[in-house]
């Protein structure tokens, strides 16, 4: 049985460094970083027999808009619905159930996100971002 939950005390953070490490979008991120993301956001831990399997958090202003970031399921438990899950449990939490707008970005998890309804952006030319020189691009 798979235990989702938001309390941070659960969160099993040397663990959640080690996968957002090995990521392509945030390779090589330092362990105070990984800290300072978990506290300015809402967290999710899946957790099985008292191991955390998963992580997603969400930045927010808890009134209008939502970013989901740094979804990951451990490899062994992929392909089991978790990171679906997690996903679900974030949007659905109260406080951030009736949010105008959730966004995200994926290289390769689209069929995860689409069945919760994630949808690729229709005006894409309306959005922008912003890198400062100092931050580096994500690699390929």
């Amino acid at each position: 049985m798979i235990d989702i939950s938001t309390d941070k005390s659960r969160l099993q953070r040397d663990r959640i460094h080690g996968w957002l490490a090995s990521t392509y979008w945030s390779p090589g991120i330092s362990r105070d970083l990984v800290e300072r993301a978990i506290a300015g956001s809402t967290c999710v831990g899946a957790y099985r027999d008292g191991v955390q399997i998963g992580f997603a958090r969400a930045i927010t202003d808890g009134a209008t808009f939502a970013w989901l970031a740094d979804v990951f399921v451990d490899e062994a438990a992929r392909g089991q619905g978790i990171g679906r899950a997690m996903v679900s449990h974030l949007t659905d939490l109260p406080e951030l159930a009736g949010l105008r707008r959730w966004m995200l970005a994926t290289r390769d998890a689209h069929s995860v996100y689409a069945p919760l309804g994630f949808a690729p952006i229709d005006q894409i030319a309306d959005y922008m971002i912003r890198r400062p020189a100092a931050a580096p691009e994500p690699t390929a």
